[in-house]
């Protein structure tokens, strides 16, 4: 039976991903020293909002998710960040692999609300691993299982996700309209010949504080 440990060493951004990409780096070491032939893992990876302090500002934030501060001891409780997925190559020992997470900056998605509302410091998160173990003995392969209580943490640094931001979003944050109220303001916005939509906007915005001025 293999005996797995997981350890995340630190996190980056790629440079090169078309949507806003984290790369964890990943340490796998077997304790038995087994020969691994393969591992198709599957990983589930959560925010342990309870395992770090809040400044006022970062509460004030997190009122929608959370409630007020005063709850928080009921309210304050694991989120689901994302899944990801992929196939660890043979080793012996130990291997380093990268780990690719994708990254929304839709606020309707709970996890990325909770980034955002984050002034500085940690998010600490929790990595659940399972999958399936290809090993290869002296009468062929073996497929063992891995359970879902094989975990690893991480604390990613603030700066790191506000930075993957700032690269694809620069100056910018993100908002969902319903497709009615969408299709008005695309309207609009042709119907004034405005250039983009942050022209269509303020050009609202303007209108609505001058009828308020008269």
């Amino acid at each position: 039976m293999s005996k797995l440990a997981s350890t995340i060493l630190d996190a980056r951004i790629e440079p090169y991903a078309i949507v806003p990409t984290l790369i964890f780096r990943l340490q796998i070491a077997e304790g038995t020293h087994e020969q691994i032939h393969a591992i198709a893992l599957r990983c589930r990876i959560q925010v342990e909002p309870r395992q770090r302090h809040y400044s006022s500002g970062e509460e004030r934030q997190l009122v929608e998710l959370f409630g007020e501060p005063a709850r928080w001891g009921d309210t304050l409780k694991t989120l689901l960040w994302t899944h990801a997925s992929l196939m660890v190559p043979g080793f012996q020992n130990a291997t380093v692999i990268d780990l690719p997470i994708t990254c929304t900056y839709d606020f309707e998605v709970v996890a990325a609300k909770y980034l955002e509302s984050l002034e500085d410091g940690e998010v600490p998160l929790g990595f659940l691993f399972s999958g399936t173990i290809f090993t290869r003995g002296q009468l062929g392969f073996s497929v063992e299982q891995i359970p879902w209580e094989k975990e690893a943490t991480y604390r990613l640094p603030v700066r790191l996700w506000r930075d993957l931001m700032d690269r694809y979003f620069p100056g910018s944050a993100w908002i969902r309209l319903r497709r009615e109220s969408f299709d008005a303001l695309y309207r609009f916005k042709g119907r004034h010949a405005l250039p983009t939509w942050d022209d269509a906007v303020e050009s609202l915005l303007r209108q609505s504080e001058e009828s308020e001025g008269r």
